[in-house]
């Protein structure tokens, strides 16, 4: 069998597009780790199949690289992006994703996100966990360019507290300008260039580390692959009003037999 595909990345979070509109894929037995393989696939942090919804605009269906399925931050704005390109949708939209409905709009070639509401948040030590669509533990360093980040996430994504489900791991690096960081991706189960949920966690946590006390917030967060912007409204334990915003660009197309 023969299909036919799109590549989108954001911010270096790179992502296989399907335009599944009429139905005939059988997701259970689409081999995503193969397509996503970068030596003997395609190549791509993840995989999205995009289909037709009978409420809303379209449906997004996510597969990390490893074929699990969780919420992606990144993914939900390429595939709005790859929507656009294919007439489903102008200038915003509604659409279904792993964790439910969400909204997205254009500004110029960004897109805004709307992610969901956060009030639960943990503490360990002076680290955070914070769930914004996929559960992310959250630590501060002095430098995350000189961070050995595969066996030091590893401490933190293979520890019994985690093991069995799973958690994205990253390491925050406070700037003058707003906030590095560095991702490790569980699913993927490696560094990625960037990850939209760990940003907008990432932008909480600042928030909670800084002991702000304005009920807005809005700063550029620095990854490895460019740069995202997170806003948000909050009362200190809500964060209400959380937009990601950044580039969905559109890399290349082809067609791979399976």
């Amino acid at each position: 069998m023969k299909i036919s595909f799109e590549k989108y990345q954001g911010t270096g979070n790179d992502f296989i597009m399907i335009d599944d509109r009429s139905n005939q894929l059988n997701l259970d037995q689409l081999p995503v780790p193969d397509l996503c393989d970068r030596r003997f696939g395609i190549g791509a942090d993840g995989l999205i199949v995009i289909r037709e919804h009978k409420n809303l605009d379209f449906e997004m269906i996510y597969f990390n690289s490893d074929g699990s399925q969780s919420f992606c931050g990144n993914g939900s704005r390429c595939a709005v992006a790859f929507a656009k390109s294919l007439g489903m949708i102008t200038s915003s939209c509604e659409f279904l994703s792993t964790d439910g409905a969400h909204t997205a709009r254009f500004d110029g070639d960004l897109v805004e996100l709307d992610m969901h509401d956060v009030s639960h948040i943990e503490t360990t030590s002076s680290d955070y966990v914070i769930n914004t669509g996929s559960p992310h533990y959250l630590k501060f360093v002095d430098s995350v360019k000189d961070l050995d980040i595969i066996p030091t996430a590893h401490n933190v994504r293979y520890n019994d507290t985690y093991k069995a489900e799973g958690i994205n791991v990253n390491f925050l690096e406070p700037t003058e300008t707003g906030l590095n960081i560095r991702t490790y991706e569980r699913g993927v189960e490696n560094e990625t260039l960037s990850c939209g949920t760990g940003v907008t966690a990432a932008a909480i946590a600042l928030y909670l580390k800084s002991d702000q006390s304005q009920s807005s917030f809005n700063t550029p967060i620095h990854t490895l692959g460019g740069e995202l912007e997170v806003s948000f409204e909050t009362d200190g334990t809500t964060f209400r009003k959380i937009v990601l915003k950044g580039p969905a660009k559109k890399t290349f197309e082809g067609s791979i037999l399976l």
